[in-house]
């Protein structure tokens, strides 16, 4: 059975010279961005994850060179595998310093005050929320955990129990909701409404704008630490979408610090759940429906934030949709690496970029599409490890110790 992928070139992409701004949104700001990394690289446990350059890889592909970005590693002493620690974390840091500035009238309140229990009394009694295909509840979770507030998480059906019981682990009420991401996130906010809770979510809507601009400025730590670990710009990355708010804050990031240098910026999204890729056709934010059920959970969603899509609108060059078979060779190539590459532990999620170019070697008008050729230096955003164990040993055959021993 030939397996599915497509791209498109987006026909309203700004120019390399245009400058960040422009014509275009400003929501994502440099002093945002450092101000998330300032306050994240402050809490215990924080350190660059590696970028690893993947030369065998690379010459099997044709390429010049691959960079990925492994984040598994990402606050290890936590178990949080995923780059979503950087983002959920940091707007539940927000929301608990806001809330103890309201109380205190100071507000200058520090992430080093809440971790102290300084004001555990007002920060006991608040409570986050969001729906979450995995990983970015995980990271709210860990972050209430962290700076002791209450936490309670939504999840939709197709959500894997390894990934449930992952959340919990952090102390939060997982829940529940029948049908997809979509639908979760709106019985979230509902559910949050009535009771007084706050959505930490990181995808926006109309009237909801600020925590998950909090959310996607600390993605941007991820892009930050890109910037200083290469020597020069890549030429394209490759940038797995979801609601896109990751693609959107790495795709701003690399604007404002790489300038015309910019890479050509790809997103990448799952056959059935390809809203950006909709929607960047459509010239307009499109809903994809349906159960949006893909091995890439992480991906599952049919609504781009609103925030994303004023990024994505004209930062992202193409877009490219894969099926779920070019997912799992994905992981099973990172997990057994061509001659000369260590070997890197990524779930579906994670392993998503390089399944694009795993399309682009099988589809000539995918790589003609994409501008990929034998000078091309891709940067792979391998933003989630092995976040359920079981399902990657049922992909790969060997759990991700076995494969790194």
């Amino acid at each position: 059975m030939t397996r599915e992928a497509r791209a498109i070139r987006n026909p309203a992409a700004a120019p390399a010279q245009e400058p960040y701004g422009g014509r275009r949104s400003t929501v994502l700001s440099q002093q945002g961005f450092d101000a998330a990394l300032a306050e994240v690289s402050s809490w215990p446990g924080y350190a660059a994850t590696p970028l690893v350059q993947l030369n065998g890889l690379a010459k099997a592909l044709s390429l010049c060179a691959i960079h990925y970005k492994d984040e598994r590693g990402r606050f290890s002493r936590y178990g949080l595998k995923s780059f979503k620690a950087l983002g959920g974390a940091y707007a539940v840091a927000n929301v608990l310093r806001q809330r103890v500035a309201a109380a205190t009238g100071h507000t200058d309140i520090t992430s080093k005050q809440l971790l102290s229990g300084e004001f555990g009394d007002l920060v006991r009694t608040a409570t986050v929320t969001c729906a979450t295909d995995g990983n970015h509840g995980r990271s709210v979770a860990w972050g209430a955990q962290l700076f002791g507030c209450q936490c309670v998480i939504y999840v939709h059906e197709h959500v894997s129990q390894g990934r449930r019981d992952a959340i919990a682990k952090y102390g939060a009420d997982v829940r529940e909701v029948k049908g997809n991401y979509d639908d979760a996130v709106r019985h979230a906010a509902a559910t949050a409404q009535a009771s007084g809770w706050t959505v930490v979510s990181d995808t926006s809507y109309p009237g909801y704008r600020d925590i998950p601009l909090d959310v996607m400025h600390g993605y941007g730590v991820m892009a930050a630490e890109c910037e200083r670990q290469l020597d020069t710009p890549p030429t394209h990355v490759f940038a797995q979408a979801g609601v896109g708010a990751l693609a959107a804050a790495m795709c701003a990031h690399f604007w404002l610090h790489w300038k015309e240098q910019r890479p050509f910026f790809v997103v990448v999204e799952p056959m059935r759940a390809d809203c950006v890729y909709a929607s960047l056709a459509a010239g307009k934010p499109v809903v994809v429906g349906g159960s949006l059920d893909t091995v890439m959970a992480g991906l599952a969603c049919g609504e781009v934030s609103e925030l994303a899509w004023e990024i994505l609108h004209g930062g992202a060059n193409a877009a490219v949709v894969i099926d779920d078979d070019y997912a799992l060779e994905a992981v099973r190539a990172l997990a057994r690496p061509a001659a000369g590459d260590a070997p890197i532990v990524a779930g579906e999620t994670g392993g998503s970029g390089l399944a694009a170019l795993l399309a682009a070697r099988d589809y000539p008008e995918i790589r003609n599409t994409l501008a990929l050729n034998g000078n091309s230096r891709v940067l792979l955003l391998g933003s989630e490890g092995d976040t359920d164990p079981q399902i990657y040993r049922e992909v790969v055959g060997r759990s991700a110790e076995e494969v790194l021993a």
